[in-house]
């Protein structure tokens, strides 16, 4: 385990000293009482959690086959971000990506952005990249809490091992004793990211539905290396990752999938779990055998330890969904009991509710078994949007995406936010940047049809949405699943052959990306962004930074071939 257990409460520091009013950073806010959209920090009690990234390609083998990847500060997965809910993030980035050089910029997954949405870190969208040889400094308020994660939004760079886990502190949900941390889940490629992008995005249906070679806990798992068809040098049994738990204490697992494509399910063999949070929002506690995530999606849970375990450890298993991509299916982790780890890998059995969901489900749990702890219910839309995928060949007969028939492309040199901070919000000349403006609109549902066989985790920038429904079928335009709290989060898959039904307030003006988080699928153009309040937008300040970054994007790309030969994102 790459990342140590957490502090049960909070991150408690004194440099810089952490407030503690009534006994905890956010004072006698509670998780059922308080609702964390609307958290304002007093700027009295500003804490400032900083870190520094730089961002190379290095080579690694987490599986024993190696590969390049693109690492911050030489680690895969990232470093940890940790911070209490309401301190303040800044994040500096050095782009020291070379051979080739590439921009790149970073995403903070789930932070709403409110007070800065220029800080989101899509490029095109919301901001120019960060050019080689370049930094830029992210700053934005920990407007949430729970567990998260932050990757690039430059192409499909993630994929290449650009990603870390982001834990916010905030009121405990339920009791538990000890906090082990976020656990990334990630399918794995050995290919390079960019020669996979070229098989997405090209014309033979082949070579489009890319498959990952391995799976991976915490960025490791054992791979077979007879299964190499070419000469790379190939290390066998590299090691698993290893969880130590103690006896009769309740622990918290931070589940996070991390990956490109493949939809997650996460068991312990001879431990329940209860489910208490869902992205960035609590609910109410419900037990499982088995956890699904989706590309983007966190769960956290809570695992009851036996009294009196077994001697030998159980297996962690998080497997990928039949229904996505795969050559190997399978990752496995050691928890163990004790001083030592066991000598050999536990061959405990695995849970029937397992073996049969990942045969059989390729949605998220239930609507009904997914409360959130703070009620809200949702206003009347004020407006409706109908939103088709399509899968389709374009003039050119590459394969892509479509959203209502048109593929995003992005502009890295003109961001849709800082466009519309001047008053352009028509694009008249760029069909393919797919901006949907929603205008003065003060509730805006969103109801996505998805007619082709693959499941799509759909997430949302700027927003924890309502789910107001999702299945099979076609929705009969008016069944609210829970229409007085509905389920909320900021990912959501829709199902193969399906429907998915969401809803926001319009709280937050800025440019709100909305896309499939299959890496692959926004690659091959799965996205719109969301114009949110245009009025508003032109009255925001938007720091200086934003605009010399672009000055010096362009710089860099006037004299530099920017190899984009997908979407951008």
């Amino acid at each position: 385990d790459d990342y140590s257990a957490l502090p049960t409460r909070y991150l408690y520091t004194t440099n810089p000293v952490t407030p503690l009013p009534q006994g905890a950073p956010w004072g006698l806010k509670t998780a059922n009482t308080t609702d964390p959209c609307k958290f304002h920090h007093s700027p009295l009690k500003l804490v400032i959690r900083a870190y520094d990234f730089t961002i190379r390609r290095q080579k690694k083998a987490p599986d024993g086959y190696p590969r390049e990847f693109l690492t911050i500060n030489n680690q895969f997965p990232g470093p940890l971000i940790e911070a209490n809910w309401g301190d303040t993030i800044q994040v500096t980035v050095h782009n020291q990506i070379n051979t080739p050089d590439e921009g790149t910029a970073l995403h903070w997954h789930g932070i709403l952005q409110k007070a800065t949405p220029w800080m989101d870190g899509v490029p095109g969208v919301q901001q120019c990249p960060i050019p080689p040889g370049g930094s830029f400094t992210y700053t934005f308020l920990a407007d949430l809490y729970g567990t998260s994660w932050y990757h690039s939004h430059y192409s499909a760079q993630y994929a290449a091992g650009l990603l870390g886990p982001m834990v916010i502190h905030g009121p405990d949900t339920s009791a538990y004793d000890i906090d082990m941390g976020p656990i990334l889940l990630t399918d794995h490629y050995h290919g390079e990211y960019m020669d996979l992008v070229r098989q997405v995005v090209s014309t033979d249906i082949t070579k489009v539905l890319v498959k990952s070679n391995n799976n991976l806990i915490q960025g490791r798992n054992n791979y077979d290396c007879s299964l190499v068809s070419d000469n790379t040098p190939c290390a066998s049994n590299a090691g698993l990752t290893n969880f130590k738990f103690t006896p009769g204490k309740k622990h918290r697992l931070r589940l996070i999938n991390a990956g490109a494509e493949g939809i997650q399910m996460f068991s312990i063999d001879g431990h329940n779990m209860s489910v208490i949070a869902n992205d960035f929002v609590p609910i109410v506690p419900y037990n499982t055998k088995v956890v699904t995530l989706g590309v983007g999606q966190r769960v956290d849970v809570i695992v009851q330890a036996p009294a009196s375990p077994a001697a030998g450890g159980y297996l962690m298993r998080s497997s990928i969904a039949a229904c996505s991509l795969f050559e190997v299916q399978h990752a496995t982790a050691v928890v163990y009991y004790g001083a030592a780890v066991p000598a050999t890998v536990p061959t405990t059995t695995v849970w029937p509710d397992f073996t049969n969901a990942l045969a059989n489900q390729c949605g998220n749990d239930p609507l009904t078994s997914t409360v959130p702890l703070y009620p809200i219910k949702p206003p009347a839309a004020t407006t409706t949007k109908e939103i088709a995928i399509d899968f389709s060949q374009n003039a050119t007969n590459f394969w892509v995406w479509k959203m209502n028939g048109v593929a995003f492309r992005a502009n890295y040199n003109q961001p849709v936010l800082l466009l519309s901070n001047v008053g352009n919000n028509s694009y008249p000349n760029s069909p393919q940047w797919n901006v949907y403006n929603f205008g003065s609109n003060s509730s805006i549902r969103m109801h996505i049809k998805n007619p082709g066989p693959a499941a799509h985790p759909m997430h949302l920038h700027g927003h924890n949405f309502f789910v107001l429904n999702e299945g099979v079928g076609t929705w009969d335009g008016t069944t609210i699943v829970n229409p007085n709290n509905p389920a909320r989060r900021d990912t959501q898959m829709v199902r193969a052959g399906g429907f998915l039904v969401i809803q926001i307030t319009a709280d937050n003006p800025g440019a709100w990306p909305l896309h499939c988080h299959i890496a692959w699928h926004v690659s091959a153009g799965l996205y719109i962004t969301v114009l949110e309040r245009p009025a508003d937008i032109a009255k925001l300040t938007i720091p200086s930074v934003m605009a010399q970054t672009c000055r010096d994007w362009a710089t860099w790309s006037g004299t530099s071939i920017v190899d984009q030969i997908d979407s951008g994102l």
